[in-house]
């Protein structure tokens, strides 16, 4: 079974959350539902970015590695190297 790393961006607030799953629709349908806590007050969220992973272990690893870019240059980078441009920018 195939993991997944995703990056959502919150439409009412323009900020961005990293998360792990096994199945990419599932998860940003649960957060746009308003059933994760800690972005209930955000949504709607769009995805972004997701990388695919032989593993959970590996997804976990490359979770924290984005994590740790937050708000870095690293993060901006990896944005702006694989998500499409916003429209209007």
């Amino acid at each position: 079974m195939s993991y997944f790393v995703y990056i959502i961006r919150s439409s009412k607030d323009g900020r961005y959350y990293i998360g792990s799953t096994a199945d990419v629709v599932a998860r940003v349908n649960f957060h746009n539902a308003g059933l994760q806590r800690s972005t209930k007050s955000r949504i709607p969220f769009i995805l972004i970015y997701q990388e695919e992973f032989p593993d959970k272990a590996a997804a976990l690893k490359r979770e924290i590695q984005i994590k740790n870019y937050k708000g870095g240059e690293a993060f901006k980078r990896l944005l702006r190297d694989v998500a499409p441009p916003e429209a209007g920018h």
